[in-house]
C-alpha cells in the first residue's frame, strides 16, 4: 500500500511541477509588467530554479520506484537520496518560508504588485506556497539517506555562491537587481543578507534531517513492537 502510494504521489508531483513550468514557459513572449526584466530570462529568479530542482527531484524518484534493473537501482536510489536531503528540501522550504516572511512585511521588495496581472494567483501559490507541503509529504512517505553533515554544507555553500556570481553578474549586466529588496541594501547589508540566508538554509537542512530521523525511527519502533 505504502509502495503504491509513494508511486502516485511522485507520478503526480512531477506531473503538477511538469504542468507549472509548461505554464510559465507559456508565458514567454508576452509583454513583461513592471518588475520583471528580460535580461537572464526566468533563469535568475531562485523560484523558477527551485522548480526545475522540484520537477527533476519527482522525474528521479518516480525512475527508482519503476526501476526494475537492480544493478542500476542503488545508483539511483542513492542520488536521489542525495538530491532531496541537500537540495531539494532545504531550497524549496527556504524558498517559500523567505518569500513570505518579505511579502508579509512589503510585498514590493520581492514581488510588486503589477506582477498580480502577468501571474495569476494559483500560480504564485504554486511557485511559492504549495512546494512546502509537497516537501513534507516526501518527508512522511520516504526515508531518505543523508550524507555527512560537512560534504552536504559544503555542497550547499558552493550553490550559493555560485547563484549569488549569477545575480550580481546580471546586476553588473543591465544596472538592476533580480529582487528589489536588494536595491535597498548597502554594501555591508548584501554581504549580510547573503551569510544570513546562507545560515537559514543550513537550519532547513539540519531541520531536514532531524525531521527524517524522528518519523522514520518512530514507524521502525513501533513496526517492532507490533512484531
Amino acid at each position: 500500500m505504502t509502495l503504491r502510494l509513494r508511486k502516485l504521489f511522485h507520478v503526480t508531483m512531477l506531473t503538477w511541477y511538469a504542468f507549472v513550468v509548461k505554464s510559465l514557459a507559456a508565458k514567454d513572449g508576452e509583454e513583461l509588467p513592471a518588475g520583471i526584466f528580460f535580461y537572464g530570462g526566468p533563469w535568475k529568479y531562485l523560484t523558477f530554479l527551485n522548480l526545475l530542482l522540484q520537477m527533476s527531484f519527482f522525474l528521479l524518484a518516480a525512475l527508482v520506484d519503476f526501476q526494475r534493473v537492480q544493478k542500476s537501482f542503488g545508483f539511483l536510489t542513492s542520488l536521489k537520496d542525495l538530491l532531496f536531503s541537500v537540495f531539494v528540501f532545504p531550497v524549496g522550504s527556504f524558498v517559500v518560508l523567505l518569500f513570505w516572511t518579505i511579502f508579509a512585511f512589503d510585498r514590493e521588495l520581492v514581488y510588486p504588485a503589477t506582477i498580480d496581472a502577468f501571474f495569476p494567483p494559483w500560480m504564485n501559490h504554486a511557485m511559492h506556497t504549495f512546494v512546502l507541503p509537497v516537501l513534507l509529504g516526501e518527508v512522511l512517505l520516504q526515508p531518505h539517506v543523508y550524507p555527512p553533515r560537512k560534504l552536504a554544507l559544503t555542497a550547499l555553500a558552493a550553490v550559493g555562491v555560485a547563484y549569488l556570481f549569477w545575480i550580481v553578474w546580471v546586476y553588473l549586466s543591465v544596472g538592476l537587481w533580480v529582487y528589489p529588496l536588494l536595491g535597498h541594501l548597502s554594501s555591508a547589508g548584501l554581504v549580510f543578507f547573503f551569510f544570513f540566508n546562507m545560515s537559514v538554509v543550513a537550519f532547513l537542512y539540519e531541520l531536514g534531517d532531524k525531521l527524517n530521523v524522528l518519523v522514520w525511527s518512530q514507524r521502525r519502533a513501533v513496526k517492532s513492537r507490533e512484531e
